[in-house]
């Protein structure tokens, strides 16, 4: 028998780092050669790792939420040969796994025995022994559901409640005023990458109301037109249509900035960004080479990337690469609105709700249907005027959207 190091492959897209989603197997556990070993999210997806060797674990690195750094070892495996030449496996892109269910954590506690081993002995993540640390608690006291035994949130979680209230609720049956929820995961990333952007970027916001009236007559007669099985369309692809439209004549808009080397790729394809809400949190795919689609392909495209968004299939090469980017909330969208950049573009659309109003029409009252862009520009690189520009030119084709298609 022999031991086997497996350290954390090159994941792609540049990434010095993961953060472990969810262990497929445990110490102990004999696996096959290629059989899925752990869910390791990177910065644009989560990408299954298998296992490189056949044989026995007899140790796994990281709890969910820790991140393991690309080269350091992330298990070891007994195996029956020596195993030093096998190649790296190749990761696989996978929907997220769901976190264990809270019931079955307290069943591997309860069932586990009362350890008393020493701090060094214990296994966990830093953030935790802090936590522990200044709650007082030993965590020799506290039995694992992790890998190996490992103590995670959960545990750290549920040894607190049992030391406040004995387990039971109070007598008012009233639940703890504060809800600690850990950021891990897709959410920790959002919250990274707008952080950074918002930072590093001098937003310029501009709001312009949009007449689309029209739009809507020509949306409703082509959803009427249309044959069976085609979806109804909505204002997105006209309104992707349209940028596409108005980019060929600001071409400058339509770029993203390489900080490294301090220089501006402006692009002849206008791959758009589409931000899509998913359960694991607002995610990007992009439709690529928009302006070689037509209308009905841009919502096909457009529903395609969507839906693989929010079932987790969307694989990476589909969320990463756009040159500007289109959001909306739909019926929630409000009245006005200031997205961050996704960076390293320069460039985000928001599109607002569309509702009738009264306006003023050659001096005559009249209802019209009314919507609100609301787009941010990198201030470094777009000046208000261009930005102003690049607006109108897009306000026009929406109000005479016979212009869309010439």
């Amino acid at each position: 028998m022999s031991r086997y190091v497996f350290k954390l492959p090159d994941l792609g897209e540049g990434a010095v780092d993961a953060e472990v989603v969810a262990w497929r197997v445990s110490a102990g556990e004999q696996v096959q050669e290629d059989q899925p070993l752990v869910e390791m999210l990177t910065q644009k997806a989560t990408v299954e790792v298998p296992a490189p060797v056949a044989g026995r674990v007899l140790s796994t690195t990281g709890a969910p939420g820790d991140r393991v750094a690309v080269g350091a070892e992330l298990a070891v495996f007994e195996t029956a040969a020596a195993a030093g030449a096998a190649p790296a496996p190749a990761p696989r892109e996978t929907a997220a796994a769901p976190a264990p269910k809270a019931a079955a954590a307290a069943a591997v506690t309860a069932a586990a025995p009362d350890p008393a081993p020493t701090r060094e002995r214990v296994a966990t993540s830093p953030a935790i022994r802090r936590r522990a640390r200044e709650a007082g608690i030993d965590l020799g006291r506290i039995a694992g559901s992790g890998p190996n035994g490992r103590i995670v949130l959960r545990d750290l979680e549920a040894h607190l409640k049992s030391q406040q209230g004995g387990g039971s609720a109070s007598a008012a049956g009233s639940a703890p005023d504060v809800r600690e929820i850990a950021v891990t995961g897709l959410r920790r990333l959002i919250a990274e990458q707008v952080s950074q952007s918002a930072h590093t970027i001098p937003h310029f916001a501009y709001v312009e109301e949009v007449d689309v009236t029209a739009l809507e007559s020509l949306r409703e007669q082509l959803n009427a037109g249309a044959g069976a099985g085609a979806g109804a369309l909505t204002y997105l692809p006209f309104i992707v249509l349209g940028l596409v439209r108005a980019l060929a004549q600001h071409p400058h808009c339509n770029a993203r900035y390489d900080a490294t080397r301090q220089m501006l790729l402006q692009y002849r394809a206008v791959h758009v960004g589409i931000a899509v809400q998913t359960p694991q949190g607002l995610k990007v795919p992009v439709v690529r080479d928009a302006q070689d689609l037509s209308l009905r392909e841009l919502d096909a495209e457009i529903r395609r990337l969507s839906a693989a968004a929010r079932d987790g299939r969307a694989r990476p090469a589909e969320l990463t690469g756009s040159t500007i980017t289109v959001t909306s909330l739909g019926k929630l969208g409000g009245i006005a609105s200031t997205p961050i950049i996704n960076q390293p573009e320069l460039a985000i659309i928001g599109v607002n709700r569309a509702v009738e109003r009264p306006v003023v029409r050659a001096g005559v009252i009249t209802v019209r249907r009314m919507m609100n862009l609301s787009s941010s520009f990198d201030h470094r690189f777009i000046d208000g005027f261009d930005a102003a520009r690049l607006i109108q030119t897009l306000r026009e084709s929406l109000e005479q959207p016979a212009l869309l298609f010439i």
